[in-house]
């Protein structure tokens, strides 16, 4: 019997042996210290490092907090300080996670500037730890409006808008904002130009980090805003700021907040491999791309340029020199341009182009997928074969989810696919993204989410945190729908993959689980298992 149980662990010990060799290495290890806890901030990024080969890492979940819940950020830099830093080749922080405990915290005023400033200082000693590692961080410049919940429903469109115009020097704008102040509580006031100030100090820390070396890269981005507004003089004085340290090619000053750590996974992941491909955008609307999209401050063509180079890129003019081709597609409103656009987009595919799009909402309206863009890209089989796609809230946002992921699979294709079990892992990285992209950005924002507001009988209150029974009522309903889609979308999908697409064969997906972590109807935690072999 002894002889026997001791054949057994034998023949464990080698099942384990050949199961960790059956899994080739990772040509790179990453550290992300997020955001926040939403999909956006870790899902996203963690499984967009698979396509470039990558190991992303992240704290524990219970550290990262939720919603308004801070994350815990000095347990947090505990939890840094006992990882084996020299293991990772790139370490990538939110500063906003860092010193007040995530996006949501740094809106609010409940972390002084003394304590906020003592945890950036640990950056310090982190690069300390990693000497030959990249520390590439970002930090967001606070928006106008501030989150929004049931509490401050009453004042937070007229916070939003004292914002937007108390810094007008006519006497119009003087006179509303002395009425908005009058509206307003005096406390949120304070609080909200207190969490301004100390936001501001953390910024001008982070490019003081950059110059002395701690910090490799830097991007300071501008959250939801408008062309006008109390933001514009923090932004330009960082801008003043970076000029005068000379360190414009190590800090960008952009649009942006959620989707900022995938263009900062793909520089790293760029820069570690030695590559720098070209990129060349094309707009549906000229008119459009000189205009300023909802949410944003600054002309559409200025922030595509901005996030290409922030991934590490270069934007080049001529199509001939280009290796992906980016399609921005921002004409919603202009009738049969979906369907044109589409197949100048099919006709680059079927000339060996590599193709990104974004798909934006100029209006602001939606928030997701246009449904005649993704009628015509679904009649052309177009999506197996994209290496980017996103069409998910604002412009920045979705421009910077499909760049970085089309950045990084072309990287991989450049460089990473010799190795059969390593194609492997990328080829079902890559079809994870694009498929979880189309139900996301799609599926739940575009078809679900409005649905999903009409049976709960709420009117555009996607949101507002909803209580945890009403939430789970939202969840039952919606992720009926999205199987549903999920179980036809992937179908045909993967009918195209099988039948002609040469290079990878895939199985059906399974597992396929919806969620709505923030119990609101903002975001949405979508999953599944896909298993596909390179061939």
């Amino acid at each position: 019997m002894v002889k026997y149980f001791l054949f057994l662990a034998v023949l464990l010990s080698l099942n384990v042996q050949i199961r960790a060799q059956a899994q080739p290495a990772f040509s790179t290890k990453v550290l992300l210290i997020p955001l926040d806890d939403r999909p956006t901030s870790t899902q996203f990024t963690t499984r967009m490092g698979l396509i470039g080969n990558a190991e992303v890492v992240t704290p524990p979940r219970e550290l990262l907090g939720k919603f308004a819940t801070a994350g815990q950020s000095d347990r947090i830099i505990e939890w840094v300080r006992a990882q084996d830093l020299l293991s990772y080749d790139v370490v990538i922080v939110a500063l906003d996670m860092l010193a007040y405990g995530g996006l949501v915290g740094s809106r609010m005023h409940r972390v002084s500037s003394a304590e906020a400033l003592k945890r950036v200082e640990f950056l310090r000693e982190l690069k300390g730890k990693m000497p030959q590692g990249k520390l590439y961080v970002q930090s967001v410049i606070m928006r106008l409006a501030p989150t929004p919940g049931d509490k401050n429903e009453a004042y937070r469109v007229k916070l939003e808008h004292w914002a937007e115009i108390s810094v007008a020097p006519d006497a119009r704008s003087k006179k509303a904002t002395a009425a908005l102040e009058r509206e307003i509580p005096e406390e949120v006031l304070n609080d909200y130009k207190m969490a301004r100030k100390r936001n501001l100090q953390t910024n001008l820390k982070a490019i003081e980090m950059v110059k002395k070396g701690i910090i490799d890269y830097l991007i300071l981005s501008q959250d939801d805003a408008k062309p006008q507004g109390i933001h514009v003089a923090d932004r330009e004085q960082l801008i003043v700021e970076v000029e005068k340290q000379g360190l414009n090619d190590k800090v960008a000053v952009q649009p942006g907040a959620d989707e900022v750590s995938m263009l900062l996974l793909a520089r790293a992941l760029t820069q570690f491999h030695s590559y720098q491909p070209k990129i060349k955008a094309i707009y549906s609307s000229e008119k459009q791309s000189k205009s300023t999209m909802p949410f944003e401050d600054r002309p559409l063509h200025q922030t595509v340029s901005y996030h290409i180079k922030a991934t590490g890129s270069v934007e080049v003019e001529d199509e001939q020199k280009a290796d992906v081709l980016f399609y921005v597609y921002t004409s919603r409103l202009e009738r049969g341009r979906a369907e044109t656009f589409a197949r100048e987009i099919e006709e680059k595919l079927n000339q060996g182009q590599k193709v990104i799009i974004a798909d934006i909402d100029p209006v602001g309206d939606v928030q997701g997928a246009d449904p005649q863009f993704i009628a015509a890209l679904m009649k052309r089989k177009v999506f197996p074969r994209l290496n980017g796609y996103a069409a998910w809230n604002t412009a920045g946002n979705t421009i910077g989810t499909a760049l970085p992921h089309g950045v990084v699979f072309t990287l991989a294709e450049q460089k990473l696919l010799s190795d059969p079990k390593v194609a492997d892992r990328i080829r079902t990285a890559q079809h994870w993204f694009i498929i979880h992209r189309v139900m996301d950005d799609y599926y739940f924002h575009t078809l679900v989410r409005g649905k999903t507001n009409e049976y709960l009988d709420q009117v555009r209150r996607s949101s507002v945190i909803m209580s945890d029974e009403k939430n789970a009522k939202a969840e039952a309903f919606a992720g009926k729908l999205m199987k549903e889609y999920f179980e036809d979308f992937t179908r045909h999908y993967f009918k195209t993959v099988n039948t002609d697409m040469p290079l990878v064969q895939c199985r059906m997906p399974s597992a396929f689980s919806f969620s709505l972590p923030w119990n609101r109807l903002f975001e949405a935690h979508v999953d599944f298992s896909l298993t596909c072999n390179a061939l």
